[in-house]
């Protein structure tokens, strides 16, 4: 009896193997393409769904400064976060402290 239960799972240990094996060496098919005719001609091309957990590119100087800093301390999630929104305002409050003000108009002698 043992030895025609160790025969049976060895049979269906190989089976598994060799099915994930032959599973993997072939290509998925190429999805069809959809004809033009079908489609309502009136019907706009549907945005691209937002991918979750995708952060939002460094659009401007001071995040993408910001996000190397973050990178080169190693922070992640929270930490990086809160890191990088800091580093922002920081680096912004010293832009807005450092632009050159509006000359005043010079004050008229008597």
């Amino acid at each position: 009896m043992q030895r025609i239960l160790s025969k049976i799972t060895m049979g269906v240990a190989a089976l598994i193997v060799s099915t994930s094996l032959a599973a993997a060496q072939t290509a998925p098919a190429p999805a069809a393409a959809p004809k033009a005719a079908t489609a309502p001609a009136a019907a706009a091309p549907k945005a691209p769904a937002k991918a979750k957990g995708v952060p939002k590119q460094a659009s401007t100087p001071e995040g993408i400064e910001c996000s190397k800093q973050a990178d080169a301390k190693g922070l992640k999630g929270k930490e990086r976060k809160a890191f990088r929104g800091k580093c922002v305002r920081d680096l912004k409050k010293a832009a807005k402290g450092a632009a050159p003000a509006a000359p005043a108009a010079p004050a008229k002698k008597n």
